[in-house]
């Protein structure tokens, strides 16, 4: 029998229902620019952390949020803690939105929802013994009677996370403890109020890889023996496919992938979920693949591509995916920047001079007009001896046209379109090669 301390679970969802729901969440955090702009209160911009988020994880599953750092997955997190307010969408919690409460209304709805963050280190106050520690959130929210009715609920939690026993653990600190021991004890924290949903963020990256199989582990028993759900935050693949029953693959702010486990390992279908994938280590040599990776890095969130936001680093991008002048930009300095040899030097130095300032290229357009006078010509013949070096980069896939007037350079993309989740097989993915009608590259 559970003790009267432990606050009730909450009633079942109807039969089919999600026990979270988000439909279209989006984030923003705002850019103060220099310090003029911040005393007339002018701001610089917005990060778009998380973008339009449409995702539901159901009551007992583990869902595996994946995706580098800047994906947006924490805040993604963070946001259904109530930690940051979301600018807008809808987020729900058995049946309850979420959005737009506030810090009081929150706080009883946190009895259900608890959190594990990434370091086990900074998660615990170092002046506080184990036994405050953990048996603090019973004091928050008024549900211990009594000191030793709240010291016996703490050494159950302390030996059901592993810590046995758990009497032997109640004045130490944390400064007494492994980190492996640390992160039992956070993870004994967050379940003693009996949550129905755990956000685990990264909770196993700060340990020692003999650790991390061993908290994997506990948590799995934990979500069977308190029918817990989990959102588990990671940017390792290999972890998740352990512990995870579904995974969604987030890349700048936006889900491009989700689906079950099995079948996202066994046949992945986006790009960059394929490129992740290849990143996984084989420690098997006769089964090592190839790490072609996506080139480049992750675009700033503040100033997004146009269309698919992966389609810069992506090998198969093609007319729709959202080719732009500043994908013109990268392509020319990484032209310059990779010519080795005092005779490509001298080439670089004549082509940087023909084409003049890039900053013209520095804001999205998918009409681009460089002013050349004379030059226009010589910039036109320019563009196109780069495309017959390398008629198989994917930009020029995106070029509708090049062409020349007295004084200008005109440079016509095709018309970006931002790539939707559809059903494909068991998954759904957000990419422009599974249109539908299929799209012809």
């Amino acid at each position: 029998m559970k003790p009267e301390t432990v606050a009730p679970p909450p009633e079942p969802s109807p039969e089919g229902s999600p026990l979270v729901s988000v439909r279209d969440l989006k984030t923003y955090y705002t850019i103060r620019g220099s310090f003029v702009d911040r005393l007339v209160g002018r701001e610089a911009g917005i990060v778009r952390a998380v973008d339009g988020v449409s995702l539901d994880i159901r009551r007992g599953e583990v869902l595996g949020l994946v995706g580098e750092s800047g994906s947006g997955k924490t805040t993604l997190g963070r946001t259904l803690l109530g930690l940051v307010r979301s600018t807008s969408g809808s987020m729900q919690f058995d049946g309850q939105e979420l959005a737009g409460r506030s810090e009081r209304e929150w706080r009883d709805l946190r009895r259900q929802i608890q959190v594990v963050f990434q370091d086990p280190h900074a998660s615990l106050n170092p002046a506080m013994t184990i036994q405050q520690a953990v048996g603090h959130p019973l004091e928050i929210h008024g549900l211990a009677r009594s000191r030793e009715q709240r010291r016996a609920r703490v050494i159950e939690v302390l030996e059901h996370c592993g810590l046995a026993p758990g009497a032997d653990f109640l004045e130490k600190y944390p400064s007494d403890l492994s980190g492996g021991q640390k992160q039992r004890v956070v993870i004994a924290r967050a379940i003693i109020l009996n949550p129905a949903l755990l956000v685990a963020d990264e909770p196993v990256s700060m340990l020692d890889m003999s650790v991390r199989a061993k908290i994997l582990e506990l948590m799995i028993a934990l979500k069977r023996d308190l029918e817990l759900t989990y959102l588990y935050i990671t940017h390792d693949l290999a972890t998740a496919r352990f512990f995870c029953d579904r995974i969604a693959i987030m890349y700048l702010g936006k889900v491009v992938e989700v689906g079950p486990a099995d079948a996202i390992y066994a046949d992945p279908k986006h790009p960059y979920t394929q490129a992740l994938l290849r990143a996984i280590p084989e420690p098997d040599p006769e089964r090592a693949v190839p790490r072609d990776l996506p080139r480049g890095e992750v675009p700033d969130a503040a100033m997004p591509p146009l269309g698919c936001p992966f389609h810069p680093r992506c090998a198969r991008a093609f007319e729709p995916c959202g080719w732009e002048s500043r994908d013109l930009r990268d392509l020319l300095e990484t032209r310059w920047a990779l010519a080795a040899g005092a005779a490509a030097a001298a080439v670089v130095e004549e082509e940087q001079a023909l084409v003049g300032d890039l900053g013209v290229l520095a804001r999205p357009a998918t009409n681009v007009r460089l002013s050349a006078g004379r030059k226009a010509a010589d910039i036109a013949a320019l563009l196109d001896r780069i495309r017959g070096e390398n008629p198989e980069e994917p930009f020029w896939r995106g070029v509708e046209r090049i062409g020349t007037d007295e004084l200008n350079v005109n440079i016509d993309f095709h018309e970006p379109r931002e790539p939707q989740l559809e059903r494909v097989g068991e998954v759904d993915v957000s990419c422009h090669l599974y249109d539908s009608p299929p799209a012809q590259t």
